[in-house]
């Protein structure tokens, strides 16, 4: 009996440490009306977008790293439904789909974690992120009141909550994950749902908090967001937004660091002073919880972009650029508030606020927590400065920015000064293939000649109307061909000298084909339709043969009922011929023929030419004879791997449109041939000051948007590599090369007071090419020297201190650089360019 006591006791033990074990790690989340609350200790929680399948595993932890060291509490990804349930009920969560490791990455390096179920994300990617199987169930409609949408939706959400808690990844589990979001921006378009729409709003609500997660739901752009969901806010700027609960923290989903690139657009800049300057007034009215969107955005790897027209590339003009590089001066700029944002923790979360109208749009907000008072002073004015006395001190407030001072006395940050280096990327041929010439090239066409000339059996089906493409390819190719047989002959009413082929456009390309000759190929600019009409040569009497090529870009992934969006050749298709003797215009109607349909291309989709696996890729020819700016053509070469760390990109200019592999894995299309327009590129005119939207600060006019495509290390091996590249409209892959991004320079223009770190990022610096500590004026690679110059040479010492070295550190100080005359009251900086090995 003594021993059966003695081994309850034991277990009883045994149970007690386990559960306190437990309870030590798990983390209790809840939120009052001034901020989230970890274990019941309000925090500024400073968090960073990082989408998981837009880079690669090899490449998180660095990432996050990287994040991390940058002041970042918390990173924040969607759940890309479409690529963990490409087919109905089978899933993926490997490799760069897996969202587990993923998390538990983020785990690893100390950070907090936001998932954002959705499963609807928008994100610039392939119709939002819903696989296109729901599209094609019965008596399905997206996103409002529909069983059949909400029994998918729930199956989904609930089989990533159960992931997640089998992994013990929630907070209440003792996980990263802090908060938890149902649902994406739906209050920008539920109006047209109607009373649908607020249905299924509300049962969303409930069936997030029926998962049982231990942490809180958001609802980002959702001022009627159901309780206890907390809604939030995206845009540029969140500081005006005041949550529909007072008992909820305002908190900033989305702060867009610049914006996503378009095939045919411009390449959009945000500066980093506007970011700041955005941050820093979000803090200054309340905000406690701030998320940049993106933080790193990475890579939209084969199909995965949406739009439709959306780039390869979603660098995002993040402060981690596309390859995982730091955006200077971005990244430091933005670093240096976050240290000052968590040194004010206790005022701007315990804090009294006092706010005070200092008059012409400068506004002073106080934060004192006991005997601690922090200060913001902001200054909205777009073109004027502002000079306010404190404690019979002076103090100047640039225009449209926002001081933060220590106290309330000293300024410990001020948004429009940067004293961060601005890097200068350089890019470097690769070491074992040193000219584009030297890569040798094998080639061999698209086999198109079984549907354009309409040989038996080359169809799937038939029908006697015109199909949207989503509804017969399932998404699983860009393309889908339409066929028909048209018998003329020279009684028929629109028989004539001048025929031509009209076809009303939902795609956003098209290829015509008429008796196994091309007559004209289009696509869609700026919009999602297009009228074809071209003249047709070679309609003959008898049978005739119409094959039409549509062609996508990526699926609309926004907007109200954007589901419904029609792509494919939705009609009407007419002959139309125009008599020559009286100019009569007789049509023939096509779009009730019978229609013969066949998804995807031979080379492409069926034999997988890509692939080192597939049979039919062995098969090529030399090239002695190949074929430049040649539609519908294949292209390979192999290639040794750069040597060195760096990232590798391969530049396709030369090419027009396509998608191109790497060891048989898709690096994403391309469209080389599709340029933006002349007007609007001045970024030397680009002004800080004023509200940011994406039409402003835009560069890279007349020329295409994205060149330059992301190989990453992982998706390399050590010796021999292959590069296959479909062209769909013609290029000349003689001009492809590969090359790594490095930083080859950096620039700064820092303020007296102030410690600039220069830094070459992982190589040596090597020189310096200007240096000036006084009043220098211009900008980087064109600085001068001002009338006001320190007694000391400034070039001598940034040598000594930095030359040699990865990084240095340098005091912008009259201490170091010597006294300066001729300056009177203005403020001094130091100039430096340096030069890296």
């Amino acid at each position: 009996m003594k021993n059966h006591n003695m081994m309850f006791s034991l277990l009883l033990g045994i149970i007690t440490i386990l559960s306190v074990t437990h309870s030590t790690f798990a983390t209790e989340v809840s939120q009052d009306g001034r901020a989230i609350l970890i274990n019941g200790e309000r925090k500024i929680i400073l968090s960073g977008s990082i989408h998981y399948p837009r880079s690669t595993p090899e490449m998180w932890p660095d990432l996050i790293k990287k994040s991390k060291d940058g002041g970042l509490d918390a990173i924040e990804t969607y759940v890309f439904w479409n690529s963990h349930e490409p087919v109905r009920r089978q899933y993926d969560f490997t490799g760069r789909n897996n969202l587990i490791r993923f998390l538990k990455t983020v785990q690893d390096a100390g950070l907090y974690a936001i998932l954002r179920i959705g499963p609807y994300a928008c994100a610039e990617w392939n119709y939002g992120g819903f696989p296109v199987w729901l599209h094609n169930m019965p008596g399905i409609e997206l996103r409002t009141n529909n069983k059949v949408f909400m029994d998918e939706m729930q199956n989904f959400t609930t089989l990533i909550v159960d992931m997640v808690k089998n992994e013990n990844l929630f907070a209440s589990q003792g996980g990263p994950i802090i908060l938890a979001q149902i649902e994406n921006e739906y209050g920008n378009v539920m109006a047209p749902y109607g009373d649908a729409g607020k249905e299924y709003l509300n049962w969303c609500a409930k069936m997030a908090v029926a998962q049982n997660i231990g942490v809180p739901w958001l609802m980002c752009q959702q001022s009627d967001a159901p309780q206890p969901m907390i809604n939030t806010c995206n845009g540029w700027y969140c500081h005006d937004f005041t949550p529909n609960n007072p008992n909820v923290p305002k908190i900033w989903t989305e702060n867009w660091t610049g914006w996503f690139k378009a095939w045919g657009g411009k390449r959009p800049y945000r500066t980093s002073e506007d970011v700041a300057y955005a941050v820093a007034r979000f803090f200054q009215t309340g905000g406690t919880l701030q998320n940049y969107y993106m933080y790193h955005g990475g890579t939209n790897f084969g199909r995965t972009t949406g739009g439709p027209y959306i780039s390869t590339s979603y660098d995002y003009d993040a402060p981690l650029d596309e390859y995982g590089n730091l955006n200077q001066p971005k990244y430091g700029h933005l670093k240096q508030l976050h240290d000052v944002l968590h040194s004010m923790e206790k005022e701007l979360t315990y804090g009294d606020i006092l706010k005070t109208d200092l008059g012409n749009s400068v506004t002073m907000t106080s934060y004192k927590y006991q005997d601690i008072s922090s200060c913001f002073i902001n200054n909205d004015n777009t073109s004027v400065d502002a000079t306010i006395t404190l404690d019979g001190q002076n103090l100047t407030i640039p225009a449209w920015s926002v001081s933060i001072l220590h106290d309330c006395k000293h300024e410990l940050y001020n948004t429009a000064k940067v004293n961060t280096q601005t890097s200068l990327k350089a890019r470097i041929s690769n070491e074992a293939e040193q000219e584009p010439t030297s890569l040798s090239w094998s080639w061999r066409p698209e086999l198109i000649g079984s549907y354009v000339k309409g040989d038996v059996g080359v169809g799937e089906f038939t029908s006697d109307v015109l199909l949207e493409q989503k509804s017969v390819t399932n998404d699983t190719s860009d393309y889908l061909w339409y066929m028909t047989n048209v018998n003329l002959d020279e009684n028929d009413p629109i028989w004539s000298d001048d025929m031509s082929l009209q076809v009303n456009s939902s795609t956003h390309v098209l290829h015509a084909y008429v008796n196994g000759k091309e007559v004209g190929s289009q696509y869609a600019q700026g919009h999602y339709h297009f009228f074809f009409d071209q003249k047709v040569n070679n309609f003959k009497k008898g049978n005739n043969i119409i094959s039409l090529l549509s062609a996508t870009v990526g699926l609309q992934n926004y907007g109200p009922f954007f589901d419904k969006t029609q792509v494919g050749l939705m009609g009407p298709i007419k002959i139309v011929g125009k008599k020559s003797n009286n100019n009569e215009v007789v049509t023939k109607d096509l779009s009730s023929q019978t229609w013969t349909y066949a998804t995807g291309l031979q080379g492409l989709d069926n034999h997988k030419l890509y692939s080192e696996e597939s049979v039919n890729a062995l098969k090529w020819k030399d090239e002695r004879n190949m074929p430049i700016n040649r539609k519908m053509t294949w292209y390979k070469t192999t290639f040794e791997p750069p040597l060195g760390t760096e990232p590798v990109i391969v530049d396709l200019s030369g090419m027009g449109k396509g998608e191109a592999f790497v060891n048989g894995i898709s690096i994403g299309r391309f469209w080389q041939t599709y340029l933006a327009g002349n007007d609007g590129c001045d970024l030397k005119a680009c002004d800080y000051r004023g509200q940011y939207d994406n039409n402003k600060c835009v560069f890279n006019c007349g020329k295409s948007v994205q060149t330059e495509y992301h190989v990453p290390r992982s998706f390399l091996r050590d010796d021999v590599n292959t590069l296959v590249l479909f062209e769909e409209f013609g290029g000349n892959p003689t001009q492809v090369s590969f090359k790594t991004v490095r930083t080859g320079g950096a620039c700064a223009n820092a303020y007296e007071g102030k410690t600039i770190e220069l830094s070459c990022e992982g190589r040596y610096i090597s020189g310096i090419n200007f240096a000036s500590f006084g009043n220098p004026t211009g900008s980087c690679g064109s600085f001068e020297k001002g009338l006001c110059e320190g007694a000391n040479d400034a070039k001598t010492i940034l040598t000594k201190a930095c030359v040699g070295k990865e990084s240095c550190s340098v005091d912008v100080s009259e201490k170091v650089f010597g006294a300066a005359s001729n300056c009177g009251d203005e403020s001094k900086r130091l100039a430096v360019e340096i030069v890296c090995q």
